[in-house]
């Protein structure tokens, strides 16, 4: 069984079917990118896997156990939901940090809303928040920013806030790094900086899954390619084989566009 699979994933808005049953999977230290043209689905696919939308139907397994099942009620819950969605890290487009917090304050603020959780934590307070902001710093540090810890967003680029909004998506540990095009609001040379953090994550072993339009990286980087057109999966296999020998016509079409 892999580690994370997706069965039957179904989502409508109203009248209108964005997912029409999806199905794959993601071995452990895999990187999956998801292309497709605009509308075909693939960012609805992405929140429902991070339970930002909830599925109508179809079951999630991670690590070979019943992660989500729509059938279930319970699983639905808000608790449930909240629980799931601790599984997956997720970086967005836009980036979403906090402007009146500092790089990291943003990257420590989730795992020391979660530390009050702990039944230790106010016997070791002190100890936990040192933990914690340890671990903030050995993540900005890692994407190359650990020289701008007390800088506020609107004090460092486009880049440097996707890279604070990579670490902080790292700090609750996740299972599966997920990413939302994470380039389409940067400019080509900053491009560059954020896909060569998520090519180190990829070299470390991060299961990740990526919704991408940058056809370089995920020819480059990704182990399996899913190509999704109107809320289908209509082409999924290697990078080898999805751009060098596309069967589906759409994909075909779209590789052509994006060249």
């Amino acid at each position: 069984m892999a580690f994370f699979e997706a069965k039957n994933i179904q989502k409508s808005f109203g009248r209108t079917e964005v997912l029409k049953g999806i199905d794959f999977d993601i071995e452990k230290g895999e990187v999956l990118c998801v292309i497709g043209s605009s509308g075909s689905g693939k960012t609805t696919l992405l929140r429902c896997v991070n339970f930002l939308e909830t599925p109508d139907k179809g079951r999630f397994y991670l690590n070979g156990e019943l992660l989500f099942d729509a059938e279930d009620k319970h699983s639905k819950s808000d608790a449930e939901i909240r629980q799931k969605r601790l599984h997956f890290g997720l970086v967005f487009q836009s980036f979403n940090l906090f402007p009146q917090y500092t790089a990291i304050e943003n990257v420590s603020l989730a795992p020391m809303l979660l530390a009050k959780e702990r039944p230790d934590y106010k016997t070791n307070k002190k100890q936990i928040k040192e933990e914690i902001m340890e671990h903030s710093a050995e993540l900005l540090r890692k994407v190359g920013l650990g020289d701008k810890e007390g800088s506020y967003p609107c004090q460092i680029s486009g880049g440097q806030q996707q890279r604070v909004a990579i670490a902080r998506a790292l700090a609750l540990k996740p299972d599966i790094l997920c990413f939302d095009e994470p380039t389409s609001a940067l400019d080509p040379e900053i491009t560059v900086e954020v896909l060569s953090v998520m090519k180190e994550l990829a070299a470390e072993d991060m299961t990740m899954l990526v919704v991408t339009h940058e056809m370089g990286f995920a020819r480059e980087v990704s182990d399996t390619v899913i190509f999704m057109d109107g809320g289908y999966i209509e082409e999924m296999g290697s990078a080898e084989d999805v751009f060098g020998a596309p069967k589906s016509k759409r994909l075909q079409e779209f590789l052509s566009v994006m060249k």
